[in-house]
């Protein structure tokens, strides 16, 4: 593992700018233990909720090399 710096830490939408990689996708690669979670600073979104998740951008981003986005299946007609 890589040394992580406080300004490497990122919160979700802000990984999403700068990988592609969609919110969902890194959510799951941190419940599966690809990825570190850290707690957020508490910093608000301005909706009314706070951004409680931060993540390494440089693993995520070493991660988003080799992401492919699956295509999604269509419903099939019975």
């Amino acid at each position: 593992m890589t040394e992580l710096y406080p300004e490497d830490l990122v919160y979700e939408h802000e990984a999403t700018e700068a990988t592609g990689v969609p919110g969902q996708v890194i959510r799951q690669w941190a419940r599966r233990g690809k990825i570190h979670r850290f707690q957020g600073d508490g910093q608000l979104t301005g909706q009314g909720h706070e951004y409680k998740t931060m993540y390494a951008l440089p693993e995520i981003a070493e991660r988003a090399k080799t992401y492919r986005p699956m295509p999604q299946r269509g419903r099939r007609a019975a």
